[in-house]
């Protein structure tokens, strides 16, 4: 493995701005890599070699001439998940209704990390239309987590998460519905931020849930998150649900955070996220993670959130519900595959069966749920009871805020389960998301960030830290200050442990 492929994104840039590197040798290692290991990661679903290096021969160009870098991140490559439009490559939202789909238009965030000089290696594997917490309900195949290839990388977002731990890309980008950056980050060892709702455009993102689908930055480090949540965040006119706020002042807040002084600041720690159904090692893990952070000073508080508990079930009614609206466009009519077109079938036959064989079976649940649960006389009591859920939760956050700076727990229940244990059982898939639904049904900002690894398998383990909206700063200070102690403790970064995968070439 090069060398540069276990840099951090901001050693990269200093690196490259310095002119020690080029970004061109930078993007290359990271290619070299992909061929590599990615037969058995299978983090990608596409890569752009010939467009990365354009973009990675231009940021040296712009060096050369003497001109200032266009971010503090110019020439550092990123792994794009494929729910996000790029011209120039396919965008398929892991999905047989739009495979070979080319987008004739790039999301905001796409423009703005291109116009930032991030070097764009390609779409990531994901679960169909993000739903999914393994990454297992692909049409295009799993993707394996680079610590235990029999394991799941987490989902929706697999593909982002196991692109970092395999050194395949320095920086990533998610989406997280309820959970899709949070969850594979923790099962992955990386780090993985859902910003405040509207706090990054969602123009260009395929919809699945409205009303929570965001993009988040995806790392290895702390610093690394913020510096990539600085390039994509802020407001856009394209986006009628963007915040026309200021981009919150992340990095300076890691600076802060890396001090290691958490003093005045109040922790609280989430009642409801424990007992039945968490892994023993997990817990352990979260345990030593709160004294790690009183020992930096803050005081640690438990709190009640009591309608957290209902959390999960008010998800699976709103999200499906949004889902069943959204994805009614795929219908063989406006957009997507159309199979059966042979002249003699109607137009309700070719719904019907390009309906069937473009959406995978979770994708079919949901959208049945969905539908359901917005059919005539039951809206009132499935959807509509779901939504005051949604806002007695808003007000135990709201509540715990008033007692504390942040929130923790534990990101997921447990570690990495092995591929194929819960395929049959989706209720118990659906558990992985235990902890991080809440954040998403109030709009605000959460990350995980890795802990230690279990006691009882080995693997990863994640800290969720919750803020209140537009309150990310909190929980960066926090987030950079755990990740420094922990990294002094235990003689370096988690994510050096992950096994070497030279399995390609």
């Amino acid at each position: 493995m090069s060398d540069l492929t276990r840099m951090t994104a901001a050693e990269l840039a200093a690196k490259i701005q310095a002119k020690e590197v080029s970004a061109v040798e930078v993007t290359q290692a990271h290619l070299d890599r992909i061929a590599d290991v990615d037969p058995a990661v299978h983090a990608f679903l596409h890569v752009s070699t010939e467009s990365a290096l354009s973009q990675a021969r231009a940021v040296d160009e712009d060096i050369a001439a003497g001109n200032q870098p266009a971010s503090a991140l110019a020439g550092v490559p990123l792994a794009l998940k494929d729910v996000v439009t790029m011209q120039g490559a396919p965008t398929t939202v892991g999905s047989k209704m739009l495979e070979g789909w080319q987008p004739p238009y790039d999301a905001t965030i796409t423009t703005k990390m291109l116009e930032a000089g991030i070097v764009i290696l390609g779409k990531t594997n994901m679960d169909e239309f993000a739903m999914g917490s393994s990454t297992e309900n692909s049409a295009y195949g799993v993707t394996h987590n680079p610590w235990d290839l029999g394991r799941i990388p987490g989902g929706s977002g697999g593909g982002s998460s196991a692109a970092l731990a395999a050194f395949e890309a320095p920086l990533a980008i998610g989406t997280d519905t309820g959970g899709s950056i949070r969850q594979p980050g923790a099962v992955t060892g990386t780090v993985g931020v859902k910003p405040t709702y509207g706090g990054v455009s969602r123009y260009g993102l395929v919809a699945f849930s409205s009303s929570l689908d965001q993009a988040g930055p995806c790392a290895r480090t702390v610093m690394d998150a913020a510096m990539l949540h600085e390039v994509i965040g802020g407001h856009d006119l394209l986006d009628a649900t963007s915040i026309n706020q200021p981009v919150p002042a992340v990095v300076q807040a890691v600076r802060e955070g890396s001090l290691g002084d958490l003093r005045g600041l109040k922790v609280g720690v989430v009642k409801e996220f424990s007992g039945k159904g968490y892994d023993a090692g997990v817990m352990v893990s979260f345990n030593e993670a709160v004294e790690q952070l009183r020992a930096l000073g803050a005081e640690i508080i438990e709190v009640s959130c009591p309608h957290f508990t209902y959390a999960l079930s008010a998800y699976y009614l709103i999200a499906p519900s949004e889902c069943s609206s959204n994805l009614a466009r795929f219908d063989a009519m406006r957009y997507g595959i159309r199979i059966g077109d042979d002249g003699e079938r109607s137009a309700e036959e070719v719904m019907s069966l390009t309906r069937e064989i473009g959406f995978g079976p979770e994708v079919k649940r949901r959208i049945m749920i969905g539908t359901y649960a917005l059919s005539s006389g039951y809206y009132d009591a499935y959807y509509g009871s779901a939504q005051k859920v949604r806002t007695l939760i808003k007000q135990d956050f709201e509540a715990a805020y008033e007692k504390v700076d942040v929130l923790v727990s534990p990101t997921t229940p447990t570690t990495a389960f092995p591929i194929g244990e819960r395929t049959d059982n989706p209720m118990a898939m659906y558990l992985a998301d235990l902890c991080t639904i809440p954040a998403s049904l109030a709009g605000h900002p959460a990350m995980s960030v890795p802990s230690r690894l279990s006691a009882t398998d080995g693997l990863p383990v994640g800290l969720q830290i919750m803020a209140p909206a537009l309150q990310e700063t909190r929980m960066y200070r926090v987030a950079a200050a755990y990740e420094m102690a922990r990294n002094d403790a235990d003689g370096g970064p988690l994510i050096n442990r992950v096994p070497e995968l030279e399995v390609g070439r």
